[in-house]
């Protein structure tokens, strides 16, 4: 395990052992199931935001887009009559057209990532508003979507289905990042864009594909959080949750300069917050401050992050110096005699 990686496993375990200390009632096999499933259901997500952040970007729509898409699933399930294989699929592309859209816009219209995130966060809330009249939408009891509703909500073996699949997608997304080319360019495109469109590398098409990633992964948590919450108020459905994952992406050790990050960094940076959420809530801190917390994490995270830089910076500037013969001097080369 990598050092980073293994520093905030160790981090992990202490906060959970002194939250444990605090209130025994944190390793019961209730709250312990029910963090498993909000890491599965925030995890998921918080990966396509590394993705993004990796290429040097930035995703501020997710929650936006899960407000837009979960409104048009439970309208396409609920009000409609659609089957439900066919509104997943629905859902899922709505997802992967989104983030095309964004990687479209960020690579060939030359805007900023930021920029056309903000956007997409405005427009997608504004369009799920208007979609439902501003009103909340939620599952009738006769609706025929058991089956999903179970596979999104469900358990097998004790352990919930969004954590299942926030493990399958981790493994899948760790293979991609980390053992592929794709990966590796993810990576050089985050490290220097420039070189790595030199070095031959189709840098659009890469940052496009991590946008298109995102979208997809965005539509998957859409389903696990509409039956999650059973209904879709579209005002504030997903309201903040871009910066959940902003801040589980940055405390796993993604680099918001981008190059930098890793699946199993997130997922432990995901069940980091979760946790401290959990002390927060066992100290009697009121559920109010929970962006407080992560907005202190976020900063801590960047606040790290600088340093370590500054700390490679100087080593590699102290290698370079003790390489250096003693005593050698750069002349430049004197022109030769035109006799």
């Amino acid at each position: 395990m990598p050092r980073k990686e293994l520093g905030l496993l160790l981090l992990l375990m202490l906060i959970s052992g002194i939250t444990a200390i605090l209130n025994p009632l944190f390793l019961s096999g209730v709250n312990l199931l029910d963090m498993a499933n909000l890491i599965g259901l925030f995890g998921i997500f918080s990966i396509g935001e590394g993705l993004t952040i990796i290429t040097g970007g930035i995703d501020l729509s997710v929650g936006s887009m899960f407000s837009l898409l979960g409104v048009i699933f439970i309208d396409l399930v609920a009000n409609r009559g659609v089957s439900w294989p066919l509104s997943l699929m629905a859902v899922l592309v709505g997802g992967l057209v989104l983030g095309a859209i964004q990687g479209f816009l960020i690579t060939r219209a030359r805007m900023q990532p930021f920029i056309v995130t903000l956007c997409g966060l405005l427009i997608y809330r504004g369009a799920a508003r208007y979609y439902t009249d501003d009103s909340t939408m939620g599952f009738g009891y006769g609706d025929s979507a058991d089956t999903l509703s179970w596979l999104a909500s469900g358990r097998s073996f004790g352990i919930p289905h969004s954590f299942i699949f926030l493990i399958i997608v981790a493994l899948i997304l760790g293979v991609v990042l980390h053992r592929s080319v794709f990966g590796r360019y993810l990576f050089a495109v985050g490290k220097n864009e420039e070189a790595a469109r030199y070095s031959g590398i189709n840098t659009n098409l890469v940052i496009a594909g991590a946008y298109v990633l995102s979208g997809l992964l965005a539509g998957i948590s859409t389903i696990f959080l509409v039956f999650y919450t059973n209904s879709v108020s579209p005002s504030t459905f997903g309201n903040f949750y871009e910066l959940y994952a902003i801040a589980a992406a940055v405390l796993g050790g993604c680099s918001l300069r981008g190059g930098e990050g890793s699946i199993l960094g997130i997922v432990l940076g995901t069940a980091l917050l979760q946790v401290l959420q959990n002390l927060v809530n066992i100290l009697g801190i009121p559920s109010s401050l929970n962006f407080a917390v992560m907005g202190t994490v976020i900063l801590l995270g960047v606040f790290a992050d600088q340093q370590l830089q500054k700390r490679r910076e100087t080593a590699i500037a102290m290698g370079a110096q003790r390489a250096r013969p003693a005593g050698s001097v750069v002349t430049a080369a004197a022109p030769k005699s035109g006799g």
